[in-house]
């Protein structure tokens, strides 16, 4: 763990003197009567104010646009002890250059400047395209979000393809900004109101102020329909309507009634200032990822595979982290491909890799995940470490420049075996292998442990479940966010490595694992090979496993054999309530019964991996596989259903 501290600390420190290198100060002068050190960051115009007694854990707010329109409210915060920050990003309307920046910036002025790891976000008008942007895609690093008069839909402004008359010039220029022709901005399905399931389920509360007569910014195309969304999700939000005052410009322009007021709004949302748990604790980057930064940036194309259980799958964490890369690497046509399945582990994954992750070409960047349904299919150690090490080594067989990425989930075991100063053995397992094989790895498990312990959050209030709340997802996008910034940022960017692969941990591990056709059966005996079975009885399934060619036999006394060469070999078989026990003989050896019936066989016709036997001499062999009389006392039937055969050549 001290070694581990260590190179985390390493980390923290090359990215402080990077993130240095990014900006110089250049003046300093007055603002609201407090000191304004005015710089230069990353080619933009930015500063930051001081208050003259700051508060505790350095709150502060960030202004979006127009910075020196309406600053009662800035100032009644100075006076309170915040600090007030702004980089100028004009003419870019939010897209993803303005939020690559904005993400550039929060990170220079939290670990440089050591303010708080959470920012109250103010956006005037066209600034919530900024703010709602950025908080979207970072909602657990958001206080709160106070809003004037904003934006939050750009076909009502600039757009004017509603009640505002828009503004022509400005609907070009976001067209520009945006890289988007007429008809591409008409269908964009991310506007500052849409995909808000994040910021709610982080609670993020939102004020905003509007003038009920706006014809610029009409509230009931931009203001009102966030809100409707919002509070669907069960987001917190307030209406603070400006009706005092000489309006002007069409009723977007008003004074701000009672600004201490939104002050306190910022204030209680912002204190007592939150601090978190630095995700690099948990980071074991044993190797940059050079070799896919590389590929991306130069020869702008890219193959990005994550394969893992459900929560993989389902997986929010994983659509924000396409949508990083896609916005990291702009001009990068990248190919995404979701190879989770649910209820699978490490084993699964040896022997479905080739067909799931490796049937269409290298992969660049490779996020595997197994150590959450090691532990609920019980797993046996051996299997795990032959199985992980299969998928490590033949995936870098296959593509010795592929970048790899370990991630270890959390659930209810892991948590009790962390807090009882145990590592759980799945995580042992695995980190054996990526050790050896000197691939980083992610423990989500260790992260979320230790947050809820330091009180960041709970587990049955906001995490939930071991298949995770939004909440819970945007934890995981922000810890392997981290990792690949810090991945990016360390790489040698015009250099790669093929990867030099040690001799196997174990010679027999499933590094050649894969399927062989049903077609290869050489007799069956009361099994029919049907070309799209699915079950009848409306129980749950598993998408992937039917539909599909399946070896079917439904009484005992059902037979068949097949030869293979290998020397290890099983079936995947779909194990519903009538899931019987086969016996089987391989070379003319018998071997002891197995009984398909699983624990979750009765809700669910469950994809379920079997080795039948491993360690075997690696030349060809003859399966029989025959369904017994005997059966679990749960299960309804004598069924076999096999819908592969393994085997590691």
């Amino acid at each position: 763990m001290k070694k581990h501290l260590f190179i985390s600390l390493v980390i923290v420190i090359l990215n402080s003197f990077f993130l240095r290198g990014q900006s110089a100060d250049i003046v300093q002068d007055q603002w609201l009567n407090c000191k304004r050190t005015v710089f230069t960051f990353e080619g933009k115009k930015a500063w930051l104010v001081s208050p003259s007694k700051p508060l505790p854990g350095n709150p502060w707010i960030w202004k979006a646009y127009f910075p020196d329109w309406h600053t009662d409210i800035d100032s009644i915060l100075l006076s309170r002890g915040f600090y007030v920050a702004y980089i100028e990003v004009n003419d870019l309307f939010g897209n993803s250059t303005a939020m690559q920046l904005w993400d550039k910036f929060y990170t220079y002025l939290t670990q440089v400047k050591k303010l708080a790891p959470k920012v109250a976000l103010e956006g005037i008008s066209r600034g919530g395209l900024y703010v709602y942007n950025w908080a979207k895609r970072n909602p657990l690093l958001v206080s709160c979000i106070y809003a004037e008069a904003p934006v939050i839909d750009f076909k009502s402004w600039p757009g004017g393809k509603g009640i505002s008359k828009g503004s022509s010039r400005d609907w070009e220029l976001l067209l520009q900004a945006y890289n988007f022709s007429e008809d591409a901005a008409m269908q964009f399905k991310d506007q500052a109101f849409e995909n808000l399931s994040g910021l709610a389920a982080c609670k993020v509360p939102l004020l905003h102020a509007i003038g009920l007569n706006d014809k610029i910014v009409p509230p009931s195309e931009n203001t009102q329909k966030l809100f409707e969304q919002y509070n669907k999700l069960g987001g917190i939000t307030t209406t603070y309507p400006m009706t005092r005052g000489k309006q002007s410009l069409e009723g977007h322009h008003f004074p701000i009634e009672h600004p201490e007021k939104i002050a306190d709004f910022i204030q209680s949302n912002s204190l007592p200032v939150t601090t978190f748990i630095n995700p690099t604790l948990y980071h074991q980057q044993r190797n940059t990822l050079e070799n896919c930064y590389t590929k991306f940036k130069n020869d702008k194309t890219g193959r990005v595979a994550f394969m893992g259980g459900s929560i993989t799958e389902w997986g929010a964490w994983r659509e924000k982290i396409c949508n990083y890369l896609k916005e990291q690497f702009p001009e990068t046509k990248f190919e995404f491909i979701n190879a989770g399945i649910s209820s699978t582990g490490s084993m699964p994954g040896a022997f479905r890799l080739e067909n799931d992750v490796l049937y269409n070409g290298k992969i660049d960047l490779f996020f595997e995940e197994a150590a959450v349904n090691d532990k609920a299919n019980s797993t046996p150690k051996n299997q795990q470490l032959k199985s992980m090490e299969g998928i490590i080594r033949h995936a870098l067989l296959s593509n010795p420049l592929m970048d790899i990425v370990l991630m270890y989930f959390v659930d209810p075991d892991k948590i009790k075996d962390y807090n009882n100063k145990i590592i759980p053995n799945e995580i042992v397992n695995h980190e054996l292998i990526a050790n050896h094989y000197n691939v980083s790895s992610i423990n989500l498990a260790r992260e979320v442990t230790d947050r809820i312990n330091s009180q960041e959050f709970t587990w049955e209030e906001d995490f939930k479940d071991l298949h995770p709340s939004m909440f819970g997802h945007e934890v995981y996008f922000r810890s392997i966010k981290t990792f690949l910034e810090n991945s990016f940022n360390r790489s040698n960017f015009n250099k790669v490595q093929s990867a030099k692969l040690p001799s196997p941990i174990n010679s027999n591990a499933y590094f050649n694992g894969k399927y062989i056709s049903l077609n290869n059966v050489k007799f069956k005996k009361g099994f029919e090979l049907i070309s799209n079975w699915h079950p009848t009885d409306m129980l749950e399934t598993r998408k992937q496993y039917v539909n599909i060619p399946t070896l079917v036999a439904n009484n005992a006394d059902a037979e068949l054999g097949i030869d293979f060469t290998g020397n290890a070999v099983g079936i995947c078989i779909n194990s519903g309530p009538d899931a019987g026990m086969i016996s089987y003989q391989i070379d003319g050896k018998t071997y002891p019964a197995i009984n398909l019936f699983t624990q979750w066989s009765s809700a669910l016709h469950l994809p379920w991996y079997i080795i039948l036997a491993d360690d075997l001499v690696n030349k060809k062999h003859t399966l029989i596989i025959k369904t017994i009389e005997q059966k679990n006392a749960q299960s309804i039937g004598n069924s076999c259903r096999i819908v592969h055969f393994l085997v590691n050549e």
